[in-house]
């Protein structure tokens, strides 16, 4: 599986791109940050992440785009950016019919490091380790695209499992809720 993990931001947009499978060594297929000026217009630097976005899609081809769930922050100014940055991945993926997985900062933490509080620097240490590199990518919002694309390669396999099994369980409750509807209108 080739994830491109997306942790967003106007002024910084992390990307990184993962291959491999759960159980196996993970390789970087590509690091990196869309950066736009914060004295630009709003418009102008969506536009701009869009056009970044999309060359690394272009380039990478990735099976899943995996970008970092907005959580509420104190500073609503930063959270309304990464909001908007957010929404223009998912919508770059979802225009070229690429699934996309959204996991918070806590779960792809604990997923990488074994702690949902772990600090930037210990997720740019397990990044490094995990993908074999010389060194943690930088800025740190390369190495948390990494994260992100690491933590949907590792979870997606259980997570597709909990999705079957749900499905299954709600058609199985629907034909349960039918069959007694269907043998009332029957006259003996």
């Amino acid at each position: 599986m080739r994830v491109l993990g997306v942790d967003p931001g106007l002024t910084r947009c992390g990307v990184g791109v993962v291959e491999g499978v759960a159980g196996r060594p993970l390789t970087m297929l590509g690091v990196g940050v869309v950066r736009t000026a914060a004295d630009h217009d709003l418009g102008h630097r969506l536009v701009a992440v869009e056009r970044g976005l999309e060359q690394w899609l272009d380039e990478h081809r990735p099976d899943c785009v995996a970008v970092e769930r907005v959580f509420s922050q104190h500073n609503v100014r930063t959270v309304m950016g990464t909001a908007q940055a957010s929404a223009v991945a998912i919508l770059c993926a979802s225009r070229r019919g690429i699934p996309v997985a959204l996991h918070t900062p806590s779960e792809v933490k604990a997923a990488v490091t074994g702690s949902g509080r772990a600090d930037k620097a210990q997720v740019g240490a397990m990044v490094t380790r995990l993908l074999r590199l010389a060194a943690p990518p930088k800025p740190a919002d390369a190495a948390d695209a990494l994260a992100l694309a690491i933590c949907h390669i590792w979870r997606a396999p259980a997570q597709n499992r909990l999705q079957r099994a749900a499905a299954l369980h709600a058609s199985k409750a629907t034909r349960a809720a039918q069959a007694p509807h269907a043998s009332k209108g029957r006259t003996t």
